[in-house]
């Protein structure tokens, strides 16, 4: 029996109780293995089986067995393994059964804070399968080697995995998940080899010379998988818009790819090409014509003031001219759904003209509370005055009063005469949000 009495703690320890009196009261920590290549480590299920039968051999007292998954690589990453350091600190476990010193770190940070913790005489054994750690320098030099090991082994694996990765570029291999178009040969010994897809790389041929030749835009696109190609990924998911856009930035198609992306390097894949340099040129040409800035960003009014009604989008806003037969150009400024939520979105424009005379409509029918315009008014009456009073020197003539003004008229005037500024203040002061809708606005629930 490793335990003599029961009741002791670590902390009688470090009041000077000789181990030998101290009962240890062990938690079981098992943790999953999550290197690749350690294909003969034990589940967890095996390890707490193992540890069990030892526990038993040895009459040793197993207060709890805690199970974990996280990797212990990185150091203060497990929830579990945290937990069971906090409570030797509080004193409900004084030893640790595990089935290998790997299993409780594999980092500097985690394999230094039980070594603490035997230094404070809060944690009075480690056992593991085959070995027993305690207070002694010799031991705790030894479970720091071990740990110390395993960090090395872990850092050697990333560096060799880096290594093969490079080396397989340089072989014009592809090191990582086969793009869209294309499958990772699932034959042993070949898995950096990738093949066309036989579904999907024609689809992915046409949708690059769609853009080369046709001009079609990525809406169009996105639209033409969707809805008439039927089109899913190796994960049976529809590609959204920006993982068009991307497939088609990707020179991989061309048969030459970057590894890693940005570090400048670049090799000739032993991939079969889906496309030619030259369509891959004619793409990019389009793309970037069509994501590139618009000449000079305008600000409109309304566009962050309103929803769409059929979809939630908020709403954008385009300026458009038009020739008139007198000679003479009208300008007008269209309203419409960003479609961000729902690229099908059929809500239509709506024309700020339209728009504003029905605003109108709606401060005619609202409740002077409603409005809450009231501090924009008697912050212009009182600028009004000081102007009158100190900048025209007119101070015999009667002050403008706050109750002589109509709120309503003025908020109307605001939205006619105002300044983008105020007339976005005034409508900030509205209760419920703006929403638009077949061309009509009303206001909805905030």
């Amino acid at each position: 029996m490793e335990q003599v009495k029961q009741g002791f703690s670590g902390a009688q320890v470090a009041r000077g109780e000789k181990v030998a009196d101290i009962a240890i009261k062990y938690c079981l920590y098992a943790r999953k293995s999550s290197e690749a290549d350690e294909l003969q480590a034990l589940s967890i299920d095996s390890q707490i089986k193992e540890m069990l039968e030892l526990a038993k051999r040895d009459g040793l007292d197993i207060v709890e067995i805690r199970r974990e998954s996280h990797s212990a690589k990185a150091s203060s990453t497990r929830p579990v393994f945290a937990k069971l350091l906090e409570d030797i600190r509080s004193g409900q476990f004084n030893g640790i059964l595990t089935w290998a010193p790997d299993r409780l770190s594999r980092n500097g940070g985690d394999l230094g804070a039980l070594v603490d913790l035997m230094d404070q005489k809060l944690l009075i054994e480690i056992r593991t399968y085959s070995q027993k750690f305690t207070d002694s320098p010799n031991e705790k030099f030894l479970l720091m080697i071990l740990g110390s090991q395993a960090k090395l082994e872990n850092d050697n694996k990333g560096v060799n995995v880096k290594r093969g990765l490079k080396t397989r570029a340089e072989m014009g291999l592809w090191p990582s998940v086969a793009p869209t178009g294309y499958m990772n040969e699932k034959i042993i010994g070949r898995e950096c080899y990738v093949i066309v897809d036989p579904i999907r790389g024609p689809v992915i041929k046409q949708v690059f010379d769609k853009v080369a030749y046709d001009k079609w835009s990525g809406r169009r696109i996105y639209k033409w998988l969707v809805e008439d190609m039927k089109f899913k990924t190796k994960n049976n998911k529809n590609l959204n818009l920006s993982t068009i856009y991307n497939i088609l930035r990707t020179p991989f198609y061309t048969g030459t790819f970057e590894y890693p992306r940005g570090s400048g390097n670049w090799y000739k894949g032993q991939h079969t090409p889906l496309i030619t340099q030259e369509v891959f040129q004619l793409v990019q040409e389009k793309i970037n014509d069509e994501t590139k800035p618009k000449t000079k960003f305008k600000e409109f009014t309304f566009v962050k003031l309103m929803v769409c009604g059929k979809c939630g989008s908020g709403i954008s806003a385009m300026e458009k001219s038009k020739n008139i037969s007198d000679g003479s150009i009208h300008t007008y400024i269209y309203y419409s759904c960003t479609r961000h939520k729902d690229h099908n979105c059929t809500n239509p424009y709506i024309r700020e003209d339209q728009l504003l005379i029905q605003l109108e409509e709606i401060i005619d029918k609202l409740d002077i509370n409603q409005l809450g315009a009231r501090h924009i008014i008697d912050r212009e009456i009182e600028r009004h005055n000081k102007l009158r009073s100190n900048v025209l020197g007119i101070k015999d003539e009667r002050k403008v009063k706050e109750k002589e003004i109509d709120i309503k008229s003025y908020a109307k005037y605001l939205l006619k005469e105002g300044t983008i500024y105020e007339k976005r203040e005034l409508l900030e002061q509205l209760k419920n949000n703006i929403v638009l809708n077949d061309r009509n606005i009303n206001l909805g629930e905030n």
